[in-house]
C-alpha cells in the first residue's frame, strides 16, 4: 500500500526512450510536443500522473527523446512500468521503461503538494463529491485605512496586503476532517500609480492564495492509503503548524480557530 497526500509521495516510472530523426528546432518541438501527448495518454491509464517530462537525448545518444513520467502512487508506477516496457505504446519501436528512484540527497525532505495537486488527487481517490471544505476565516491582517496627507500615502505604497484563511476538508464518508491555516501577502509598491482596481485585484489573489495554502497545510494530515485490492483507506496525522506565526495577531488568530468549537469572532 502507498500513501499519498501529506508529503512528496511521488514515484516516478521513467526512462522511456523514444526514437525521431534529425529534425530543424521547430520540428523538433513539434515531435516533443506530441511524444508528451501521448506519453501522458498512454501512462494516466494506470494511475493519477503528478508530471511527464520529455528532454531531448544527448548529442552521442543520437536523436530521439526521453522522458520522465511521476505518479502519485508508487502501486501504479510498478503497474505501468511491467504493462509498458519494451512495448509498442505509439511509435514503431519498443520503448524501454525503468523505476526510477529518488536521490539520496531528497530522501528525507518532505514536500508538501500545493493546493490544486490536493484537490485534484482528493478528486480522483475520493470523487468530487467525497470531500467537501469549509473557510472559516477569511480575514485580512493588515487592514488599509483611506487617508489624504502625502506622508501616509508614502508608507502605503511601501505596504504589503497579508490576508489569513483557517478552513476544514470534510470527508464524510470516512468520518474524518483535517483544519488547516494559510497566510499569502502581496506587495502594493505600485497601489498609487493604480488606483483601487489594482488594489481590489490584489486582494482577490491573496485571499485565493491564503486559501490554497490553508487547504494544502489541511491536506498535510491526512493520508490516503491504497490497498493493493484497490480499496481507499484514509488516515488522519494530526501534527505541529509548521505556520510561521510571526505577528501577535497572527498567533492569536490560530488559537481562535484552532477552538474546538471553531467559533468565529
Amino acid at each position: 500500500m502507498r500513501r499519498l497526500l501529506g508529503g512528496a509521495g511521488r514515484r516516478q516510472a521513467g526512462g522511456a526512450a523514444l526514437g525521431g530523426g534529425r529534425q530543424g528546432p521547430a520540428g523538433a518541438y513539434s515531435a516533443r510536443g506530441h511524444a508528451q501527448r501521448s506519453l501522458f495518454a498512454a501512462f494516466s491509464r494506470f494511475g493519477l500522473l503528478y508530471s511527464v517530462r520529455v528532454f531531448p537525448n544527448a548529442a552521442v545518444a543520437g536523436p530521439g527523446f526521453y522522458a520522465i513520467i511521476k505518479f502519485y502512487s508508487a502501486r501504479d508506477a510498478r503497474r505501468a512500468q511491467a504493462a509498458c516496457d519494451r512495448k509498442l505504446l505509439f511509435q514503431e519501436t519498443p520503448v524501454k521503461v525503468r523505476l526510477g528512484t529518488r536521490h539520496k540527497a531528497v530522501q528525507h525532505q518532505a514536500l508538501a503538494l500545493n493546493g490544486s495537486r490536493c484537490q485534484e488527487l482528493a478528486n480522483y481517490y475520493l470523487g468530487f463529491n467525497g470531500w467537501s471544505k469549509r473557510i472559516i476565516k477569511l480575514q485580512e491582517l493588515s487592514a488599509l485605512e483611506e487617508r489624504e496627507n502625502e506622508e501616509t500615502a508614502r508608507r502605503l505604497a511601501e505596504r504589503s496586503l497579508k490576508v489569513f484563511c483557517a478552513l476544514e476538508v470534510v470527508l464524510p464518508s470516512y468520518e474524518c476532517s483535517s483544519r488547516g491555516v494559510g497566510v499569502a501577502e502581496e506587495p502594493l509598491d505600485t497601489l498609487q500609480e493604480e488606483g483601487p482596481l489594482l488594489f481590489l485585484m490584489k486582494k482577490k489573489t491573496a485571499q485565493n492564495l491564503a486559501i490554497q495554502k490553508a487547504l494544502s497545510n489541511a491536506f498535510q494530515k491526512l493520508s490516503i492509503v491504497v490497498l493493493e485490492s484497490g480499496k481507499i483507506a484514509v488516515e488522519y496525522r494530526p501534527g505541529e503548524e509548521i505556520l510561521d506565526t510571526g505577528s501577535e495577531e497572527l498567533h492569536n488568530l490560530i488559537e481562535v480557530c484552532g477552538d474546538e468549537s471553531w467559533s468565529v469572532t
